[in-house]
């Protein structure tokens, strides 16, 4: 194994390894990945794979929009089944103040080219007969959202960069950055040290714990939230199924099962992917709600990963005033999937000294310190 990189990311989830695959299409391969456990162990691997557009900020709209353009391809270009639907996302208003916001989004939306639909409870029962409507006020609906499987998406990435060579070492874990003025010198792993100029941080709901140990503060807060998975049956639901009021998703997938998860509001700041019988019985009960005929669906498992939340709810991309060539690619909220193939790109080229495809200055961590932000308020859980 080597112990000199160009580069070292830190986190084998999606956007550590999304990274590494745009830096390798660009012919730089002199890359090591550190992962403390497993590739897609953390958020990656438990997620519920949904690829939304349907936002309140300008910033989530367009990085969505333009990776799900990129999800469309990435089938073909990794040589997997993706099991990429775009059967559409039903975004459910319980509320008159989510009328009116969502009113607003789709505005929002339609202005930035998104063909996203309000429509009234009776013309989202069309879409899904089987939904309760007796509480539902209106919806909107977009049928290039979808839903993708994460685990071919991250293992499509690994197996690619492996035939190029960059190095993926899983069960490793970063213990410090030792950096020589304002630049990073090198990295110490449980395996040893690895001498490098460049870093990514990209270790989700520890991203601030890797901050920290160059004296750079994030804003960055993790949480739990639960997700699970049915029995599987004949498919009949076409598009995922959101409610902000009521912080449930959930989707049925290309095999039959139902994946959803549904936020706890009373959920503690920290660490914590243990399952609770308080999601089990109100993700039940909820599901009942939305669906009655899912009450004769057996549970199959449940399980918990973390969200990586910011103060606004929107990612941080780039560079840091504090140490130079020292990136962020965190603080995703639970949207860090969707996201991430334009992302990734953006800092595949941050890294390469070029100029980015797409404007992220308003993603940067300095938004934090004077800058007017953007709040997203389309976030579930």
């Amino acid at each position: 194994m080597t112990d000199k990189a160009g580069a070292v990311i830190i986190g084998g989830g999606v956007n550590g390894l999304g990274t590494a695959y745009h830096l390798a299409k660009k012919g730089y391969t002199d890359v090591v990945i550190l992962e403390k456990s497993y590739i897609c162990s953390g958020a990656s691997g438990r997620n519920g794979g949904g690829i939304r557009q349907q936002w309140s900020s300008s910033e989530n709209i367009k990085l969505a929009m333009e990776s799900t353009k990129m999800f469309e391809e990435l089938s073909d270009e990794l040589e997997e089944d993706l099991e990429f639907i775009q059967g559409g996302y039903l975004v459910l208003a319980f509320t008159d103040d989510e009328l009116e916001q969502f009113k607003e989004n789709v505005a929002l939306q339609r202005k930035m080219g998104l063909d996203t639909e309000y429509v009234s409870p009776e013309e989202a029962k069309e879409m899904v007969p089987q939904l309760n409507i007796s509480k539902v006020k209106a919806a909107t609906f977009n049928q290039s959202d979808g839903t993708v499987y994460p685990f071919p998406v991250v293992h499509g990435y690994a197996r690619v960069l492996r035939e190029t060579g960059v190095e993926i070492r899983e069960h490793t874990e970063v213990l410090d950055i030792e950096t020589s003025g304002d630049e990073i010198a090198s990295v110490r792993t449980s395996d040893g040290k690895i001498k490098t100029d460049t870093v990514v941080n990209a270790a989700g709901g520890w991203s601030s714990d890797i901050a920290d140990m160059v004296g750079v503060e994030l804003p960055n807060k993790p949480y739990r939230h639960e997700i699970m998975v049915t029995e599987p049956f004949a498919r009949f639901l076409e598009p995922m199924i959101i409610s902000f009021h009521h912080g449930i998703y959930f989707s049925q997938s290309k095999h039959g099962n139902i994946v959803g998860g549904i936020g706890n509001p009373d959920e503690k700041e920290g660490i914590n992917q243990r399952s609770s019988l308080w999601f089990m019985r109100t993700m039940a009960k909820t599901l009942v709600d939305f669906i009655p005929q899912f009450r004769s669906v057996n549970m199959l498992r449940q399980w918990a990963g973390l969200y990586d939340t910011t103060p606004d709810a929107q990612p941080i991309i780039g560079p840091v005033p504090e140490v130079r060539r020292f990136y962020q690619l965190n603080g995703f909220s639970g949207h860090g999937f969707m996201v991430s193939p334009v992302v990734d790109k953006v800092t595949a080229e941050l890294i390469l000294g070029e100029t980015p495809s797409m404007d992220i200055d308003r993603l940067s961590v300095e938004r934090f310190e004077g800058m007017d932000l953007e709040q997203e308020y389309s976030v579930v859980g």
